[in-house]
Order: structure tokens, then C-alpha cells, then sequence
């Protein structure tokens, strides 16, 4: 059990995983442009709520998406497959360019418009926490279920959500310490980063539901 617990090469997956899946710093000029008309103390309380609003969604899959898979009967190697899948067209959209278009669609660009609080919709769901980030959650859970591993990967959300939280607060400054070139590179090595992990995904599930299909 103690081992499990301080599995840290496997948290640090996760956190990984997560980080490249979201990709916070190729967020930055989305919420730069969502909140450009608040004052700095909403544009704090936006980012706030936003990363609250991420930590929740994601505790929610980790401790319930077993218990949604069983529901429906759906197999943890099917979805580990389909997850994989969708984490590895995320990465291609990444690499190319087109995230932005797969995360939001116009009719929720338009939404986003009218409202005055973005920092759940769109910015948490499904911006952040998005399908990706949720169908990953949900796998990482199921694979390993034991509490010291649950209680690894909450604290790894927990913490992945303060980073979120600082990166955005640093916004501004990325911005124009970055530039647009850089956080486009970032986001080209994060998509490659995630691709490795959605391919990993497949080929375990496959290996499960095919044995021998691999060797």
C-alpha cells in the first residue's frame, strides 16, 4: 500500500497527461480574450472559478466514471480504446493548429457572447475539461482503483488545477513574453506529448480485449 502510494512515476503521468490534454498556456489568449472586459478582481474571480470548476468535474470522473461505465455496460478496455482515440485527435489538432475549432463550436462561441460569467462555460466545460481530459481521468481511475491511488491522482487534480490557476494569473505576462509563435510551439509539444499517451491507451486496451493480437 505505501508503495502505491508514493507511486510518484505514475502521478507524474497523470499530471502529464492532464497538463498536455488541457494545455493551459495555449489557453491563455481565450481567456485573455473572454475577460477582457472585466476588471482585474472579476478577471481573478473568473480564473478562480474556473480551476474550481476543473478540480470538480475532474473528481467527479475519477470517483464515478466506473460507476457510469457499469451502468451502461460498457467495458473498461472498450472505453480506455475510445478514449485513446479521442485523446489522439486532440493531439492532431494540437500539432496542427485546430484546437480551438474542435474545443468550441460557433454556436457556443455565440453563447459565450451573452454571458457575463465564463469561468464555468466555456472555460472549464469544455475548454479544460473537456471529453479528452474526462475520458483520461476515467481510465487512469479504473486502472488503478485502490484508495492510495485515488487519493494520489485527487491531489495530483488539486495541484494540477493551481497550476492552471498561477499560469492564468500570469497571463498577461506569458502573453507577451511568449508571444504567439511560442505558445504555438508549446501546444505542438504538448500535442506530441499526448499523442504518446493516446496511443499507449489503445494498445492497452487492445492488448485486453485481443490477447495475443500483440504479442
Amino acid at each position: 500500500m505505501t508503495q502505491s502510494l508514493f507511486d510518484l512515476s505514475t502521478f507524474f503521468k497523470f499530471f502529464i497527461g492532464l497538463f498536455a490534454l488541457v494545455n493551459p498556456v495555449g489557453i491563455i489568449p481565450v481567456f485573455i480574450s473572454m475577460t477582457s472586459y472585466q476588471t482585474a478582481a472579476a478577471r481573478n474571480k473568473t480564473n478562480l472559478t474556473a480551476n474550481l470548476s476543473v478540480a470538480i468535474i475532474l473528481w467527479t470522473s475519477l470517483f464515478l466514471g466506473d460507476g457510469i461505465l457499469q451502468l451502461f455496460g460498457i467495458s473498461i478496455d472498450s472505453f480506455r480504446i475510445a478514449g485513446g482515440i479521442l485523446v489522439v485527435t486532440i493531439a492532431m489538432s494540437m500539432i496542427s493548429g485546430k484546437l480551438g475549432e474542435d474545443k468550441q463550436n460557433k454556436q457556443e462561441k455565440s453563447e459565450t457572447a451573452i454571458r457575463e460569467s465564463v469561468g464555468v462555460v466555456p472555460l472549464a466545460l469544455p475548454l479544460m475539461a473537456g471529453p479528452g481530459a474526462i475520458s483520461s481521468t476515467i481510465v487512469w481511475g479504473t486502472r488503478y482503483h485502490t484508495w492510495t491511488y485515488m487519493l494520489g491522482f485527487s491531489l495530483s487534480i488539486a495541484l494540477f488545477a493551481v497550476c492552471c490557476w498561477l499560469i492564468f494569473r500570469l497571463a498577461p505576462w506569458l502573453v507577451r513574453f511568449l508571444g504567439q509563435t511560442g505558445i504555438n510551439v508549446i501546444t505542438r509539444i504538448m500535442g506530441l506529448l499526448l499523442m504518446s499517451l493516446g496511443i499507449e491507451f489503445i494498445v492497452t486496451g487492445v492488448r485486453a480485449l485481443f490477447p495475443g493480437l500483440l504479442g
